[in-house]
């Protein structure tokens, strides 16, 4: 029988340079069920996609307890290891980061997101108030006996346009990075970062296996490949691409 650490042990396995792991992240048990048939190797949720299919805001506007249940029902859903998006922890103090954690645990997760913004204005946290929040997350998965893959999510590049970023935020991402993998995190999330040089730099300097987001400019699955980054997301894209057929096919069904 397959146990939670089993799945999170497989999970790690799957973030291998050079051979990115492709998450298209889902919102629900259906769409989970749906990408897992595609042949994905994991399902990861995104918290946009699941807050929008349930009427809410991103940010932490969606209520835990509903996030939870929605974790639930997908990880009852597939066979396959689910990680989830758990935006900025549910809470400031890394006691409350640590009590998100545990619970995504309960629910069957073996891999989730950690932000190091604030969701009230996406501004940056300092890294060494992240870095105890990610301590206590670790901590718990620990207790939990689960090798969690906990993703840190640094949101450097989203404080300025991608035609203003430059190898200075690459530095400060860095910077983050070794601070969080000293913390215990698995890996570095860069969502925001398009262009190949700044890609490439941080998959070579960085401590931790990175993780980029699909977004126009970013460059192709072989090419990020070529550059070493070891895990691609899609975030709110396959909702957004799914919601567009629905309004398009509803529009021509009552024409």
């Amino acid at each position: 029988m397959t146990t939670q650490n089993d799945k999170a042990k497989q999970f790690q396995s799957l973030h291998v340079p050079g051979q990115p792991l492709v998450l298209f992240n889902a919102w629900d048990a259906g769409s989970a069920r749906a990408v897992a048939e595609a042949g994905a190797r994991a399902i990861a949720t995104g918290s946009w996609s699941v807050a929008a299919a349930n009427g809410f805001a991103d940010g932490e506007k969606l209520p835990f307890a509903l996030a939870l249940d929605n974790l639930r029902r997908i990880v009852g859903a597939v066979a396959l290891p689910v990680t989830i998006d758990l935006e900025s922890g549910y809470g400031d103090a890394p006691e409350a980061v640590a009590a998100t954690v545990a619970a995504a645990l309960e629910a069957g997760a073996v891999g989730c997101n950690l932000e190091d913004s604030f969701p009230s204005d996406g501004s940056l946290r300092d890294p060494r108030d992240q870095a105890a929040r990610l301590v206590t997350a670790r901590r718990t998965a620990d207790k939990a006996g689960v090798a969690m893959y906990l993703n840190a999510r640094t949101d450097v590049f989203f404080q300025k346009p991608a035609d203003a970023h430059d190898m200075a935020m690459v530095d400060d991402a860095l910077q983050r990075a070794r601070a969080y993998a000293d913390a215990g995190a698995s890996g570095l999330f860069v969502p925001g970062v398009v262009a190949d040089h700044l890609i490439a730099r941080l998959a070579e300097a960085s401590p931790l296996p990175v993780n980029i987001m699909v977004m126009p400019g970013v460059p192709n699955r072989a090419r990020l490949a070529e550059l070493g980054v070891v895990r691609i997301s899609h975030g709110p894209g396959p909702y957004r691409g799914a919601m567009q057929w629905l309004t398009e096919a509803a529009r021509a069904a009552m024409a």
